[in-house]
């Protein structure tokens, strides 16, 4: 729940991420390993492999421990 500033605007909750700014850097953190497609919709965080494996979290660092179990099991 966002609090309201006060100069009217919303802040968002302390323990709500930023949703751009993670799956920037989950971008920025697995793009070269061949993860793309990360979207974060309605409280799913996902990203596909280059094989087209769907990998899905709650928040963005149960999808990067998600991530980095299946590109672990790929090496």
């Amino acid at each position: 729940m966002s609090a309201i500033q006060q100069d009217g605007t919303a802040r968002r909750d302390v323990f709500q991420a930023d949703q751009d700014r993670a799956v920037a850097a989950l971008e920025l953190a697995w793009a070269d390993g061949g993860y793309h497609g990360f979207s974060a919709d309605g409280g799913t965080w996902s990203a596909t492999s280059s094989a087209g494996d769907v990998l899905t979290g709650d928040t963005p660092d149960a999808l990067t421990q998600k991530v980095r179990a299946h590109w672990q099991a790929m090496q």
